[in-house]
């Protein structure tokens, strides 16, 4: 690939006017903006920091933006608001369906600006039904859609999941919207209204669970750590030496048994006659996890899997950030992308897992500061003058990272 097409993005000449906030919509939007799209962010001043803007989890979301701090509840904010959308290629947002019709940027409106727009609303529940107006989070929508009770041990309470899966589903579906929309108006010329329901993004993405409900009318019940596959025993994640270090260890046949008998240097247990066929290991499987954490606890996971793997046993680490960190695989495709702050410091985000061959894609900013594109563009885009950007700033209109930082300063 040379030095050229690296530079070249897919998405390059695309502006989007991005209402989203918290994880979901701006999964998405930050997909669009690895790939060139002119993503600006039209923020509250009181918008919450999930860690640093530059890097971090904040960061990692809002990379490449442009943040600007617009008062949507003044009449002149939503002014600023439709003036951008006239200049605009997509309006996104992630509210519940009322929101944006109650500044008066519903789609109908939004028409009468920009004819051919697209707008993508990524609601928690769609614009139709008893729900609309609900407002969702990620771990609500996995409760609903029975994800949460999936994740779980027989017998135990639903442990849900470690990180907002359902946020990851409905931002890649919105990024896969807007592309299909922007398609669609490029054979056409006509603009339109993207209704994604996350709780259906959620839904879809149930599997056999879902399956099994519409065809036999009945529930899966949970599998905790045994095989959805085909049998298995020993099957599951065992603890090993190290804090909170874990192996994931699946054995089929009868062959992968007694090469990880060997490893293990057959211990008395291994000839049980409880573990001595696959149906009496299923049967017991219980007590076998038991004597297989009593090996993996005396072991690096690393150890675990190497010496496993090496006689044919399938395994593997169950990996953790500092893990994936020096994970070779990640490495050696130039994942971990580092970014050069204005500031001259560089931050560590995951790069685009997409690599078009003509247009590669990259992380082409930090995250923004609350606020820190407000006056670049009203002036460059607006041709907003720098008295009319002070006179909105006075009146609490608009205002730029300094407003921001000095606000929060004296309320701290």
């Amino acid at each position: 690939m040379n030095t050229e097409h690296k530079k070249r993005r897919a998405l390059e000449g695309v502006r989007i006017l991005d209402f989203t906030w918290v994880v979901a919509g701006p999964v998405a939007t930050r997909i669009l903006a690895d790939q060139g799209a002119e993503v600006i962010k039209i923020e509250r001043r009181d918008s919450l920091d999930l860690g640093s803007r530059r890097g971090g989890f904040t960061g990692n979301l809002f990379r490449g933006k442009e943040s600007t701090v617009i008062n949507m509840s003044d009449p002149r904010g939503r002014e600023i608001a439709r003036k951008l959308v006239a200049i605009s290629d997509v309006v996104i947002d992630n509210f519940s369906a009322r929101v944006m019709r109650n500044w008066g940027m519903d789609y109908e409106s939004l028409t009468q600006i920009k004819p051919d727009i697209i707008a993508v609303s990524m609601s928690g529940f769609g614009h139709t039904g008893p729900q609309k107006d609900y407002v969702s989070y990620g771990p609500t929508l996995q409760a609903l859609s029975g994800y949460t009770l999936l994740m779980r041990h027989e017998g135990k309470a639903p442990a849900g999941w470690g990180y907002s899966y359902a946020d990851m589903s409905g931002g890649y579906s919105g990024a896969l919207a807007v592309l299909m929309a922007l398609w669609y108006r490029r054979r056409t010329g006509q603009g339109q209204f993207v209704d994604l329901s996350q709780f259906e993004t959620i839904s879809s993405v149930m599997g056999p669970a879902l399956l099994n409900i519409m065809a036999n009318g009945a529930t899966i019940a949970p599998f905790g750590n045994q095989s959805q596959e085909a049998p298995a025993a020993p099957h599951g994640v065992y603890r090993c030496a190290g804090e909170d270090r874990w192996c994931a260890i699946t054995i089929f046949t009868e062959d992968e048994w007694q090469a990880f008998c060997r490893v293990l240097e057959n211990p008395v247990w291994v000839s049980d006659a409880r573990f001595s066929t696959l149906a009496h290991r299923l049967q017991h499987q219980a007590v076998l996890d038991g004597h297989v954490e009593e090996w993996t606890r005396n072991h690096t996971p690393e150890e675990v899997m190497t010496r496993l793997q090496h006689v044919g046993v399938t395994a593997g680490l169950v990996a953790n950030g500092a893990d994936m960190n020096r994970d070779p695989q990640l490495r050696a495709r130039g994942y971990w992308a580092q970014v050069q702050t204005p500031e001259g410091d560089n931050v560590t985000l995951d790069g685009p897992p997409i690599k078009l061959s003509a247009t590669q894609g990259a992380v082409a900013a930090p995250g923004p500061f609350l606020g820190e594109q407000t006056e670049t563009v009203l002036r460059r885009l607006l041709n907003y003058t720098d008295a009319d950007i002070a006179h909105l700033k006075a009146e609490r209109v608009v205002a730029g990272n300094a407003e921001v930082v000095a606000e929060r300063q004296a309320q701290s």
